[in-house]
């Protein structure tokens, strides 16, 4: 409020300048709190427990990438396998037959 004998133009100066002030304290303090906050021993501690954190991580994901891979190569390879021997047993069951038929004919069985 503008006391009798000020001009508003002097009452508008000290509200800007108290205001001014008061934000760059408010900035100031801000600075130093994140300032100190960073570079404190808890805040380099927990840096430090991050960084091996992630590289545990990372380290776990690719191997469980490497091993995922690795059961998905030998997945296909024993299927391909068992493929394998089914026709051979397929096989080997169609010759027998032959052969028994074979001695059948023959007289032999």
């Amino acid at each position: 409020m503008i006391k009798p004998g000020e001009s508003p133009a002097n009452n508008w100066e000290e509200k800007y300048k108290k205001e001014h002030k008061l934000r760059q304290e408010a900035e100031t303090e801000t600075i130093l709190v994140k300032a100190i906050g960073m570079n404190s021993p808890e805040m380099k501690a927990a840096k430090a427990e991050i960084k091996n954190l992630k590289e545990t991580l990372e380290s776990r994901d690719y191997t469980r990438q490497h091993d995922y891979q690795f059961l998905i190569d030998e997945n296909r390879r024993l299927e391909e396998e068992r493929n394998m021997l089914t026709l051979d047993n397929k096989r080997l069951a169609h010759q027998i037959d032959n052969q028994v038929d074979r001695l059948r004919k023959a007289g032999a069985l």
